[in-house]
């Protein structure tokens, strides 16, 4: 442990020697205590102590490094093959395998472990957000949390366009669970820590994950498409995928928003679910079946959710309207 710039060992205060030479800007020191390999950041001022500005703990009776403070950094390369290693626009490479994760545990330590190990056995849906979301006065849309109908349980968004891309992901059937800025990866370029947290990640039903970052109106800026390049070349070396989405369709985020508003299972047909299939057997315009099925203040509900949960099928990338054409969905047909 490190305390005020010197060494605790056996509950001995042991001083530091400087690394270099007085009035030296930052150097690294190292040393060894029992089984913890403690390395510090020291910085000193003419005529001045040395004091500690950072350190990374690292005990070496873990398989693997497993807590680090957010000012640590990661794993320096040293002479090593490039063979998989992530390519970046100008020739450059990001060896995956010197990637590292930095998260918070459910109980909110922060860990920053290898990459490549982490993503097989790490559930980061569980993580809460690696950095608290800024609230922006003047902005629309504040964080806020969204009850995810996949896990029945609330996920915090930073911004609007957050929610609108976890409002879609929610309906996806391919995913089982949702969490946002759960992880950030962290790398070396040109000597200096580069750190980049997508905004989403989503586990998938294979086991995978998907990490995703969402561009602006306007595209993705420089620095976020070539650290996106990165991200995406290391998600792939762990099995897993990444998307950098563009602004969806105006008409579908609508059309969902509005499905959204009944996907609590409180709305499902429930008993009269049979007869809700066998109305919408055939396509058929909405408002036909609804009023076939009994009272439509009842019935429209259950349809929404329906629609919201893949049982119904109907075009999302068209206004939705009460004479849309609603049919059954092609996996319920075959069960039915």
């Amino acid at each position: 442990m490190l305390r005020g710039g010197v060494k605790v060992q056996n509950s001995t205060l042991t001083p530091v020697p400087p690394p270099g030479a007085l009035g030296a800007p930052r150097s690294p020191t190292t040393r060894d205590c029992t089984d913890v390999a403690v390395t510090g950041w020291f910085s000193c001022a003419a005529g001045q102590a040395w004091r500690c500005v950072g350190y990374v703990i690292i005990d070496s009776s873990q398989e693997a490094a497993s807590s680090a403070v957010p000012e640590g950094g990661c794993r320096i390369p040293g002479p090593h093959s490039t063979d998989g290693a992530v390519r970046r626009e100008g020739g450059s490479a990001v060896d995956a395998s010197l990637i590292d994760v930095r998260f918070r545990d459910p109980l909110g330590c922060s860990r920053q472990v290898p990459w490549l190990e982490a993503a097989q056995d790490v559930p980061f849906e569980d993580s809460p957000a690696v950095r608290p979301f800024p609230v922006r006065p003047g902005r629309r849309v504040a964080p806020g949390w969204w009850w995810s109908s996949t896990t029945g349980r609330l996920v915090a968004y930073g911004s609007g366009v957050m929610r609108t891309e976890l409002m879609l992901l929610d309906r996806d059937p391919a995913v089982v669970a949702l969490a946002c800025r759960p992880v950030e990866l962290v790398w070396r370029e040109d000597g200096k820590a580069v750190g980049h947290a997508p905004q989403l990640m989503a586990r998938l039903q294979d086991g995978s994950g998907l990490l995703l970052d969402c561009a602006g109106r306007s595209g993705p800026s420089a620095r976020l498409a070539a650290r996106a390049r990165v991200v995406a070349a290391a998600a792939e070396a762990a099995g897993w995928s990444y998307r950098l989405a563009e602004p969806p369709d105006p008409v579908l985020v609508a059309n969902v928003r509005w499905l959204a508003g009944y996907r609590h299972p409180r709305y499902a047909a429930g008993p009269w679910m049979p007869a809700l299939l066998e109305a919408f057997g055939s396509p058929r315009p909405a408002v036909e079946a609804v009023c076939g099925l009994g009272d439509p203040i009842a019935v429209w509900p259950a349809v929404f959710h329906a629609l919201w949960s893949g049982v119904l099928r109907v075009r999302l990338d068209e206004p939705l309207h009460e004479r849309v054409v609603v049919s059954v969905a092609r996996q319920e047909a075959e069960a039915a």
